[in-house]
């Protein structure tokens, strides 16, 4: 599988899922995970973008270890991607607009937990994606560097 296969892959999985879990480290070096709202973006090949609050613990764990890992799979298990790449909290309007456009609708919970409605865009240049297909007893894996 090469690179646009894997990104193929990945954006079925993600338009059918809408979701993934993120893993990050915490500031005592442990592991933290969370499900979040995922986008891909036309034209931003080999990022996966989710919107936070800079208020969130994440953010701090991000500008601290900016390297994560993020799990997405298909409601039936009968795919799922990992993800490990580098994550930056971004402050730009213009992906800002982007971002919201692509998932604005499904971000109910997000807006209900964060009153203040400010929010930042969390974009994680992948690095390393690995596709597996457990029905076919497939594991792939793509670098993207």
């Amino acid at each position: 599988m090469d690179k646009s296969e894997m990104l193929y892959n990945l954006e079925s999985v993600v338009e059918e899922s809408k979701v993934g879990v993120l893993a990050t480290t915490d500031l005592e070096g442990r592991p933290a995970m969370r499900w979040m709202t995922l986008a891909i973006i036309n034209g931003r090949s080999g990022s996966l973008f989710a919107v936070t609050s800079p208020n969130f613990r994440k953010v701090a764990q991000i500008e601290a270890h900016p390297e994560v890992e993020w799990m997405i799979q298909t409601r039936d298990l009968n795919r799922i991607i990992n993800l490990k790449g580098s994550v930056t909290a971004v402050d730009n309007p213009s992906l800002k607009s982007e971002v919201l456009e692509a998932i604005g609708k499904r971000l109910e919970i997000f807006w209900r937990v964060n009153l203040k409605t400010e929010f930042l865009i969390l974009e994680t240049i992948i690095d390393e994606a690995t596709y597996f297909h457990p029905m076919l007893k497939s594991r792939q894996t793509v670098s993207f560097r």
